[in-house]
């Protein structure tokens, strides 16, 4: 059975989707946007949106059983990849080694404009 994960700590769902599913062992997220779900503010630069938006990834894991140290697969759209570096470097200060499997995509667009989205699957 699918259980719907929800939490404040991370910016709510914009459309018709859940923030995250679990189904039995796994759990699924949505993309998470680098949104401070307290404010709505959005951070300047890419180091400073990739750690907001891996800081709401973290809260919305967690809020569903599990934590970053489970992570196996991540999936990250960024908006320049002339900003690979510096969100790599924000990357691995959240994932522990050995770090999760990754695809990294450069895309024309994101929602609100943020230079990164991320989602993630856990075990």
């Amino acid at each position: 059975m699918k259980e719907v994960i929800k939490t404040d700590k991370a910016p709510a769902a914009i459309g018709p989707y859940s923030q995250a599913i679990k189904i039995g062992d796994l759990l699924f997220t949505s993309g998470v946007i680098p949104v401070d779900p307290a404010t709505g503010n959005i951070p300047e630069g890419s180091a400073a949106q990739a750690r907001q938006a891996f800081t709401n990834l973290k809260n919305l894991i967690e809020a569903g059983g599990g934590s970053m140290e489970r992570v196996v697969k991540t999936t990250v759209f960024i908006k320049e990849m002339n900003d690979f570096s510096a969100i790599n470097e924000v990357y691995a200060e959240f994932f522990p080694e050995p770090f999760p499997a990754r695809s990294c995509v450069e895309v024309a667009r994101l929602p609100k404009d943020v230079m990164l989205e991320i989602e993630a699957i856990v075990s």
